[in-house]
């Protein structure tokens, strides 16, 4: 399936929660109205957007039509275009980074899709022609390494692995060792995701970027949040406590497929200004898209 097919159909379940009462609303009377824009700001807040969003793509688009009767396709193209404009600055494409391996940190709480996505996100390297390690370095749940290992094994990706209860930090210096040593382009590493207001997590999150700062002397080059879209705008305080922790390169977005709250990537990025590289859209590994803007946009209103 194409990348922009499965971006359409992991929004499917936003995208009519939201275009139907919408589209019922502009043709059900004449002229917009007051009453049609804050029928229209109600079923935004429902999508997760946030109320200072909402406002905005309101506001917008009853500069443009108030008072008219204007046709439902071209509101459904300016809510396409309002969108895109304010996401365009959340995309940043993927870039290699220059030193290898690269490691690329995912952090984020339990139950977020962050082991899967580590694997997601090194089953799309590999498929660049890149050789990519894994490393559970989530040691305080057992089913976290497993789950790894068997994924991993899945993708055809190696995977380096302690007992439960490890420390971390030791796991990933003998990844990184070992990526080292055996060439590989890029280290995945899965890390814990216990409640985020527990310190001991956040201490031990900032020590596994220490230990790749004293071997790789630099700190991991991505520092990606995975964020479950159904949580909604729960996910702002989850991202600014990991944010001040590690210090946040990127956002991944999970779980859209399952959520009538897609909406949420907007608020994420305005609170946070952290851009977003990939997209989750389904359960099978391949379910992973490259975050873009206008394809966000279009997907969420076009059916």
């Amino acid at each position: 399936m194409a990348l922009w097919e499965k971006l359409k159909q992991g929004l499917a379940r936003t995208r009519e929660g939201l275009l139907a009462p919408i589209e019922a609303a502009v043709r059900g009377q004449g002229a917009l109205t007051q009453e049609t824009w804050e029928e229209l700001e109600d079923l935004l807040l429902a999508a997760d957007v946030g109320p200072e969003l909402a406002g905005e793509l309101v506001s917008r688009l009853r500069e443009r039509f108030d008072g008219q009767s204007p046709a439902w396709e071209e509101v459904q193209a300016a809510l396409e275009e309002a969108v895109g404009e304010l996401l365009s600055g959340a995309e940043r494409p993927w870039s290699p980074p220059e030193g290898s391996p690269g490691v690329l940190l995912f952090v984020g709480v339990n139950g977020s899709g962050k082991t899967t996505t580590c694997v997601k996100v090194g089953r799309w390297l590999a498929g660049q022609g890149q050789r990519v390690l894994l490393a559970a370095a989530d040691t305080f749940r057992a089913a976290a390494i497993d789950q790894l290992r068997r994924l991993g094994e899945e993708a055809q990706l190696e995977v380096i692995a302690h007992r439960p209860g490890a420390d971390p930090g030791a796991v990933v210096h003998d990844a990184l060792a070992h990526a080292r040593s055996q060439g590989h382009r890029y280290l995945v590493v899965d890390t814990a995701g216990r409640l985020q207001t527990k310190r001991p997590l956040m201490e031990e999150l900032g020590k596994i970027c220490r230990v790749v700062e004293k071997l790789q002397g630099r700190p991991p080059e991505e520092r990606l949040l995975v964020v479950d879209a159904t949580v909604g705008q729960n996910a702002i305080s989850q991202a600014e406590l990991f944010h001040q922790a590690v210090g946040l390169t990127g956002l991944v977005v999970t779980k859209l497929d399952g959520s009538a709250k897609g909406g949420a990537v907007l608020p994420i990025w305005r609170a946070l200004g952290i851009p977003i590289l990939w997209l989750g859209v389904g359960q099978a590994l391949s379910d992973l898209v490259p975050f873009r803007a206008r394809d966000f946009a279009r997907a969420l209103v076009r059916r």
